[in-house]
């Protein structure tokens, strides 16, 4: 074949490229909620996570449950209360804007909670829970634990009896051992008023509790 010819017969190839293809790289799992602080819980749960929200729950129930008990010294009431404590949260986490601690935030809205709802014809005089009441009696005199169960009694309707900032700055600082900054922040007061609602607080117990027969 004359070379002429193949040449002729030659086409050029069609143009081509080469393109490299890296793989995506896999995405890390998200951490587990329970492996999550506050604060990144509080985003999923705004954005309508209810998973997220289930595991503020599970984190804070019990301390909420605790300062509902303390002002209605009763399981079934501070259930309820804690439960709606909860409900309230869920529907105000938009309002949540993460200046204080979330578990300042729920104790704000427990403490307002149980302000409203409890009125003092609804108090129960239900004693304190199982861990309060475990003491060694082998050594009192007979009728001392009843005596120490009225007593208890006696103070819990004396705090019932207080104002209600009074109330709940003396439930806060003595069952919660919360700081008085802590207490300000939850009930939107300065340092100086806690320390004085505190004050008029164990002076009031006093008087009520010298008063009673």
């Amino acid at each position: 074949m004359p070379y002429g010819s193949a040449i002729r017969r030659w086409s050029a190839p069609m143009e081509w490229s080469v393109k490299v293809v890296t793989p995506a790289a896999e995405q890390a799992p998200a951490p587990a909620l329970e492996h999550q602080d506050d604060a990144q819980l509080v985003v999923l749960a705004a954005a309508g996570g209810r998973e997220a929200f289930d595991e503020i729950v599970v984190r804070h129930r019990r301390s909420v449950y605790q300062v509902c008990y303390r002002f209605v010294n009763n399981h079934e009431d501070a259930s309820d209360l804690a439960q709606e404590v909860f409900v309230r949260a869920w529907r105000g986490l938009g309002q949540f804007k993460g200046q204080s601690a979330l578990s300042t935030w729920l104790y704000r809205i427990a403490v307002n909670v149980c302000l409203n709802k409890v009125s003092l014809k609804s108090l129960s005089t239900e004693a304190l829970d199982a861990g309060d009441r475990i003491e060694d009696t082998r050594t009192e005199r007979p009728g001392a634990g009843l005596d120490r169960r009225e007593r208890a009694r006696a103070v819990r309707r004396a705090i019932q009896a207080l104002p209600k900032k009074q109330r709940a700055t003396l439930i806060l600082r003595t069952y919660h051992e919360l700081s008085h900054q802590q207490i300000a922040d939850i009930l939107g007061n300065s340092v100086g008023t806690v320390k004085a609602n505190l004050f008029h607080a164990l002076g009031n117990l006093r008087r009520i509790l010298g008063s009673e027969p």
